[in-house]
Parts: C-alpha cells; structure tokens; sequence
C-alpha cells in the first residue's frame, strides 16, 4: 500500500510542478494556434465570403453566355433541349440552374437548357378518306397548323380529304414536317362519279 500512496503523492507533486503548468500551456498554445491555422486555410482555399451573383442569361445565345461566365469566372454545361419556344431566339437560353440573381463561387457550373433551332419534325398521318373536320382537328392535335388555302379535286364525296399540300406542293404520309408547319387540304367537291 505504501508503494500506492507513494505513487499518488508523487502524481500531485508533478501535477502542481512548473514542468506541468508549462506542458499544459504549451498544449493549449498549440492547439489554438493549429485551429487558427485551419480557419485561416480553409477560408484561403474554400474563397469563403467570396459570392459572385448568377447573370440573367435568359434568351442570349452560347457565344454571349460564355463570353459573360468568362468574365464571371463561371463555368456552364449544357444539359438538355426543350421543346422549341418560338418567343425565344434559336439556340438560346431556355432555362438555367442556378437561377438569376443566386450567388455562387467562382469555377461553379451553371446548368443550361436550351431551346432548339426549329421545331421536331413529326410524321404526316394517312387521312385520305376523312372528312374536313377529323382531318383538320387530327393534324392540330400532332401540332400542325391547317392553312386556308383549301382546294377541290373532282370527287363525289364532298369535303372528304384527298390529299395535303405545303407550300402548294403535294405531301405523302410518312413524309415528316416540322411541328407547327401550315398544311392545306385537298378535298372532294361532291360532283364526282
């Protein structure tokens, strides 16, 4: 037992020493000139406070969206294209992520949608044999706009669809036109045989 309160009486006295009261202040020396050293570090490498506001790059094309993120020191990547938008101009900005006005640190990639050049082409259905009405509402429904400029075969059903025309040219089904394209009617005047 003497051995054991000898020990304990000997911790107390290293305990109360200068040589411990200088290693403890050394450790916390240490230790807050190593978390003043990280803070310093990570707001250096991470540019913390550093905020650079996201452009409005709505309806600009490529060419005008890279010359401004350059100067941002931004970056882009194109993700997709959308449905053709003819309020905006061909291969321009649709849409963008991060939104306009949010802020971000520099090399941060903005994410862009873009709108395509024309609308897609879609196919010309068979409508030989329909009437006026089933043609037209049909071709509307695929996204096709039906034209005025109606003209009339001899035929004996009368505005039973015989054929369509673009641009005053004879269509086929199976042919493919972009979305939107005007489509005139070639119909039956009901004074056939």
């Amino acid at each position: 037992m003497s051995n054991f309160s000898e020990n304990i009486k000997g911790l107390f006295q290293f305990i109360k020493s200068k040589t411990f009261l200088k290693q403890i202040i050394f450790a916390i020396v240490g230790i807050l000139v190593f978390v003043f050293l990280l803070q310093w570090w990570l707001g250096v490498t991470t540019n913390h406070g550093q905020k650079i506001q996201v452009p409005n790059l709505h309806k600009m094309s490529l060419a005008d969206v890279e010359t401004k993120l350059n100067e941002l020191d931004l970056e882009f990547v194109i993700i997709d294209s959308a449905s053709y938008n003819a309020n905006y101009p061909k291969k321009s900005v649709l849409e963008q992520n991060p939104e306009p006005g949010d802020f971000v640190k520099e090399k941060r990639k903005i994410y862009l949608t873009l709108n395509p050049s024309k609308y897609r082409d879609v196919l010309i259905p068979d409508l030989n044999g329909r009437t006026k009405r089933q043609a037209t509402t049909h071709l509307r429904s695929i996204g096709f706009k039906v034209g005025t400029d109606v003209s009339y075969v001899r035929d004996i059903g009368k505005d039973v669809v015989r054929g369509l025309k673009y641009k005053g040219k004879k269509i086929e089904s199976g042919m493919k036109l972009p979305k939107q394209t005007t489509i005139d009617l070639v119909l039956g005047d009901g004074n056939g045989n």
